[in-house]
């Protein structure tokens, strides 16, 4: 006699489960926008959203929350800023894929999804981006990188400013392998630079050449304008990354910056020492040119960051 046994369809395996990190400070109708763009998304995986509340109580936005979605809102109980909320989200996820996003931007449709068949496609890498789209509030610009694929000598070289932070996906094992982000950089300025720095150290970085994320660049961003801290983290980074200063072209690049920003803040005879030394390794870099008019007082260091801004591009 024989014995027939049922048949059972094969079950796929559901997708892995994705943290996505939202830093805020009161902000909050453009922190619910952030957090409705994560809960949107079309990924058919779990979605775990923390909400980390910067110096001020936490307050969860009323957002709609489909099935495998879920909000947590945390105090940050890291140091004060950027650095220190992003870990502290990162302690608290559950997932094995950490996402961040800025409070100020929004995912767009089909964001993550793409990002995760790159990680399966992919097994070895450790941080997968997206092109973006720069919102200057009259404009759109969308800004792509020019490779699919970023060794960690191709962001010595080049900050390669299409890969924002606010597109970021990371393995979880990674971030810990790399103590999560640095929170001794001060004002957090660069940190976004400083973890591509060492993530690519570790394992490649991969990127969706599409523009899946809205990075908002008007003049509330977090950032805009505090000039000092700015070129603090600047120098910071020169110090930490010893193959910063080893490319003529990247420590001309970061010099500008600093000297730039120096000269936005105040500081004329600093600033020029920097933009010197800018100009011998590069004589027609624009921004150590134009930061030496501003250390002079013969121009706006605001009027220059927001006409910059205004073609989608940044100081």
């Amino acid at each position: 006699m024989s014995v027939r046994e049922p048949r059972t369809e094969a079950v796929a395996p559901r997708p892995p489960g994705v943290t996505a990190v939202i830093p805020t400070h009161r902000r909050p109708q453009r922190m619910r926008e952030a957090v409705d763009s994560v809960a949107q998304q079309s990924y058919p995986g779990d979605i775990e959203i923390i909400v980390v509340f910067d110096a001020c109580d936490v307050a969860l936005p009323d957002v709609d929350l489909p099935a495998g979605r879920v909000l947590r809102g945390i105090p940050n109980d890291r140091v004060r800023g950027l650095a220190g909320a992003r870990n502290s989200g990162i302690v608290a996820a559950e997932h094995d894929f950490v996402a961040f996003l800025d409070d100020d931007d929004v995912w767009l449709d089909g964001k993550l999804e793409a990002q995760m068949v790159l990680f399966d496609q992919h097994p070895e890498a450790g941080l997968v981006g997206t092109a973006m789209r720069v919102d200057d509030g009259r404009a759109m610009h969308d800004r792509l990188a020019p490779s699919t694929v970023v060794t960690h000598a191709d962001l010595v070289h080049d900050r390669i400013a299409g890969l924002h932070s606010s597109s970021f996906v990371f393995r979880r094992d990674v971030l810990d392998r790399i103590g999560m982000i640095d929170e001794r950089l001060p004002g957090a300025h660069g940190e976004d630079y400083d973890v591509l720095l060492t993530v690519s150290r570790l394992a490649p970085v991969r990127l969706v050449n599409r523009p899946l994320v809205a990075v908002r660049w008007s003049g509330d961003s977090y950032f805009y304008g505090h000039w000092g801290p700015y070129a603090e983290g600047h120098v910071y980074l020169l110090d930490k990354h010893a193959d910063l200063r080893a490319d003529d072209y990247a420590y001309s690049r970061i010099s500008s910056q600093i000297g730039f920003a120096l000269a936005a803040d105040g500081a004329g005879r600093p600033a020029r020492t920097w933009l010197r030394r800018s100009l011998r390794l590069q004589p027609l870099n624009v921004r150590a040119w134009l930061g030496v008019l501003i250390s002079y007082r013969l121009l706006s260091a605001r009027f220059v960051a927001r006409v910059a801004n205004l073609v989608g591009k940044g100081i």
